[in-house]
Formats: structure tokens, C-alpha cells, sequence
């Protein structure tokens, strides 16, 4: 009989998180650093301490919980993903894969096995890159990405810097944030998009993840008034900011494949009813499967500035501060999950990921892979977030079986 995972169990530990900054419409505003975080925090170790396992805290607030195994001296089989959110975001992103990983672990406790490596479930700091830019802040820095002081020096938009709001929470851990001898990482995480719901398969075998760039676009006119300024006299930084908008849209559609391109910032100088604007700050994100792609991208957004820049008698800054490669994961991780899926006999297909995650980073230093579940109307990243819980249950189930594989197997392998 093959063992499966306790759903109303997972059910109430991810409906219990999801309480701790709830929002009205049912979804969460968890941010990095916040007190929802803390107390997200402070519930999460709680239940790995319940669990048995023993918690460790990294320099960079990264959370482990450790189930040893039978043969000492083996690297772990890491697992988890990340309980931050975005402002008023859905309670299934990134916790989802905490609390699944922390039933697999239940549910060997409950079974009595004890594995041959080592299992620890992990929630990584400041995933989501909302309040302290950039994203994956701390599994960079684990996977040697990002420094320490890097880290610890970023701000959000008060001022606050990172480290220092770390030390506030009670999560600057002792525990080096370096990668340590891992066997696997493994991450169980919402689609976020529509493929798998179009489709109707339960889960996604991850291959992949694209490439991402962000950018920060300064755009520097002239602040004047808005009735006294003839038409052909202006230097309006928003009117240049807006064909910035426009020529992102289009480069989605000149190199075609699977780009995708978005500008989700903009903040506007002085953002007045009756004032020119003088100063509009965008942000640009491009993404893709192939890396020359980004690259011919972004070329071709700075071409275009600089002829708007002309046109509008404006000066146009773009700053490229953020870019991670198209993640390829491991063949032999990829299999495993096929594998489980295949011994629990439920259907699936392989697809690349269009989001950024954690994995992302843990594919530079151990064996990696991901597992998605659908996401109802392809929505994420807002309250609407929704995540059928029969497909959940398939899952952790897809999880745990995979886990199993890889802690049972010979050394070596």
C-alpha cells in the first residue's frame, strides 16, 4: 500500500499561516522583515520543533529544520520554499511548499521511517523581493550570488536596512549562510500561471526556469506648470515614460518565443494634477528561455530610450540591477518526480517555470527540482490566488514519494 500524506492535517496548518496577515479579501500581506513575518516565523518553528526536528537560523533569517537519518556524515535532502508575500498576495505562494514540506515530515514520523540522509525542511528569507529588492535575497547569498553585506545593506522604502531589520525580528541566526553538502533540493510550489488548469493535469514535472532581467528606468525632464507651458516647450518626464511603456510591450512581440515582458512600477515626480512631471522612475522585467534573447532585449530597450530621450528633450537612465540565467534543473531530480508521479499514478506534464523561486539559486550548488500544482484561473500574486485541494494532496503526495526516493537512495547516487 502506497503512503500518502494527511491532506486535513496541511489543510489546517495552511489555512492557520494564512491567518497570520490576512487580508479582507482572503489573501495575505506577509512581507519580509514585517511583524507578520515574525510571528510567520515565530508559528512555523513551532511546529518543526512539535515535528522533532532540530531548527536552525542562518545568518540571513533563512529557517531549517532537521530530521536526521540513519548513516551520519550524509548531506541532507532540503525542502521547502518561502512563507513572505507580496502586498495583498494569496495565501498558497511559497507557503504552500513550507507547510507540504513540513507534512512529508509528519508523515514520516507517523509511518516510524527513518531515512537514510538526512531531511530538513527549509523557508528561505525574502523570496519575494518586495520590500527588499532584490528577490531570492537570501538563497542568493546562500548560493553565493549575493554577499552578506550586500544583503544586510538593502532598504526598503522607509530607509530600513535589511540586516538591521533582521536583528528586529529576532532572525539574525548564528548559522553560516553558505551551502553546506546538500544531496537535493526539492520545492513544491503553485504554477502561477494558466498551463496546467488549461490542460487539466494535475501536476507539473518543473525542467526549467526562464531567465529573468530587471531594470530600473530614470527619466529626468523639466517640472513646470501645466497651464502657462506651451505644448512644444515641454520636457514632460511622463509622456517620455509612457513610449518607455509601450517599446517594453513591443519587445515581447519583435523577439517572440516565450518572452514575456512587464512594467510594474512607476513612480511619478511630483505626481501632481496641475504640475509637468519632472522625474518618473519604471522598472522593466524581461523574461525568457533563451539568454541572447534578454541580452538582444535589453540592447534594444536602451536604443529606443535614447531616441525617446532625444525626441522629448528628456535624459533617460536604464540600469540593469537584477538578472539570474535560464535555470535548467537536474535530469536525475526531474526523473525522480516523474517517477513518483508515475507509481501514484496520477497524470502530469514536464513545462518550464515563468516565475523566479528559490530553486532558482539551490540549482547552482546541489541537485534540483520543482513540482507545481495548478493555480485556478492562472492567478497569483493577488487575493484571488486559489489552488484546488485534491491537486494539492496529489502534490505533497508527488513530494513525499520523491523525498523518499532521494533519502533512501545509496550514497553516490
Amino acid at each position: 500500500m502506497t503512503v500518502t500524506i494527511q491532506l486535513d492535517r496541511l489543510r489546517q496548518s495552511l489555512l492557520a499561516l494564512a491567518q497570520i496577515g490576512a487580508t479582507p479579501n482572503g489573501g495575505v500581506s506577509r512581507l519580509a522583515l514585517s511583524d507578520a513575518d515574525k510571528a510567520g516565523r515565530d508559528l512555523l518553528v513551532t511546529w518543526l520543533k512539535e515535528a522533532g526536528l532540530t531548527v536552525m537560523i542562518d545568518e540571513m533569517g533563512n529557517i531549517f529544520g532537521r530530521r536526521e537519518g540513519k548513516e551520519k556524515g550524509l548531506g541532507p535532502v532540503l525542502i521547502g520554499s518561502h512563507i513572505d508575500s507580496v502586498k495583498e498576495g494569496g495565501k498558497f505562494d511559497g507557503a504552500l511548499g513550507v507547510i507540504s514540506a513540513l507534512e512529508v515530515v509528519r508523515t514520516l514520523n507517523d509511518e516510524q521511517v527513518t531515512t537514510r540522509y538526512p531531511v530538513e525542511v527549509v523557508a528561505f528569507t525574502n523570496e519575494e523581493g518586495v520590500r527588499f529588492s532584490p528577490a531570492m535575497l537570501a538563497s542568493g547569498v546562500l548560493a553565493g550570488a549575493f554577499s552578506l553585506e550586500y544583503a544586510y545593506t538593502r532598504t526598503d522604502k522607509e530607509g530600513k536596512q535589511f540586516g538591521e531589520e533582521l536583528e528586529r525580528i529576532g532572525y539574525r541566526g548564528t548559522l553560516k549562510c553558505a551551502p553546506r553538502d546538500f544531496h537535493a533540493y526539492v520545492e513544491m510550489h503553485v504554477e502561477q500561471g494558466p498551463v496546467l488548469v488549461s490542460e487539466g493535469y494535475p501536476i507539473g514535472v518543473v525542467e526549467g526556469i526562464l531567465g529573468l532581467s530587471w531594470s530600473r528606468v530614470t527619466i529626468r525632464g523639466e517640472r513646470d506648470h501645466a497651464g502657462p507651458t506651451p505644448m512644444v516647450m515641454r520636457h514632460d518626464a511622463l509622456v517620455a515614460a509612457a513610449q518607455i511603456v509601450t517599446t517594453v510591450r513591443k519587445l515581447a512581440q519583435t523577439f517572440g518565443g516565450d518572452m514575456v515582458t512587464t512594467v510594474g512600477s512607476l513612480d511619478v515626480e511630483p505626481n501632481l494634477v496641475n504640475v509637468i512631471p519632472g522625474r518618473v522612475v519604471l522598472t522593466v522585467d524581461i523574461r525568457a528561455s533563451e539568454e541572447e534573447k534578454i541580452h538582444q532585449a535589453l540592447a534594444r530597450l536602451k536604443e529606443e530610450a535614447a531616441r525617446i530621450a532625444q525626441a522629448e528633450g528628456v535624459q533617460i537612465e536604464v540600469e540593469n540591477f537584477w538578472h539570474v540565467p535560464p535555470t535548467h534543473f537536474s535530469p536525475e531530480i526531474v526523473a525522480t518526480i516523474e517517477q513518483s508521479c508515475q507509481r501514484l499514478g496520477y497524470p502530469y506534464r514536464k513545462m518550464v517555470g515563468g516565475a523566479g523561486h528559490d530553486a532558482n539559486y539551490l540549482n547552482r550548488v546541489t541537485r534540483t527540482g520543482m513540482i507545481f500544482v495548478p493555480s485556478i484561473g492562472g492567478k497569483s500574486h493577488c487575493e484571488e490566488e486559489e489552488t484546488a485541494w485534491e491537486d494539492i494532496e496529489k502534490g505533497a503526495n508527488v513530494l513525499y514519494q520523491t523525498v523518499l526516493a532521494l533519502a533512501e537512495a545509496e550514497p553516490g547516487r
